[in-house]
């Protein structure tokens, strides 16, 4: 009762030409049932990586309307152990397809990057500097070392994807 009189009071200072909200539409119980039983899940496993393209010296790239977003590999993060440093490139700097740009220094290694097309360096992941570690947690989310735009995007073709990376994995044992 006290809720209804405390909505009243503030309705008063709503105008009257506001719109009034719609009914909600009832639900049938199978369609609430349907709704809760859907599961949403967002996964680093093959599905996220069919959109990636992959080199034989294991970077990838993930390309958005001309940018492309570079990382490395989940095999050669794993190879590299913890990573403890990223060198990484200035923005504004030009590359070539196959090009060093930096390296990453783990542990037990070092290892150069190469860029996997031609482009300009347009952004560098700076949370790098401070957390590198973020390349073995994350290799295909946070841990993305540089964003380029892409001169050639035929290049893009000339990558692996997936499957053909995978292929590639195997052939290396």
């Amino acid at each position: 009762m006290a809720m209804r009189a405390a909505l009243r009071r503030l309705s008063v200072n709503f105008h009257p030409a506001l719109p009034q909200l719609s009914p909600v539409p009832q639900l049938s119980a199978a369609r609430l049932l349907w709704r809760s039983s859907s599961v949403r899940a967002v996964s680093s496993s093959p599905a996220l990586c069919s959109a990636l393209k992959f080199t034989d010296k294991h970077e990838w790239v993930r390309v958005d309307g001309g940018v492309g977003t570079v990382g490395i590999s989940s095999y050669a993060q794993e190879a590299l152990g913890d990573v403890v440093y990223c060198g990484l490139p200035e923005i504004g700097q030009r590359l070539e397809q196959n090009e060093e740009f930096g390296a990453l220094e783990s542990v037990k290694a070092a290892s150069e990057l190469y860029s996997p097309l031609t482009g300009e360096v347009t952004e560098i992941n700076t949370e790098l500097a401070d957390t590198p570690g973020l390349v073995n947690k994350a290799c295909y989310g946070d841990g993305w070392l540089i964003k380029m735009i892409i001169e050639k995007p035929e290049e893009v073709d000339d990558l692996m994807d997936q499957a053909a990376y995978d292929k590639f994995l195997k052939s290396l044992e």
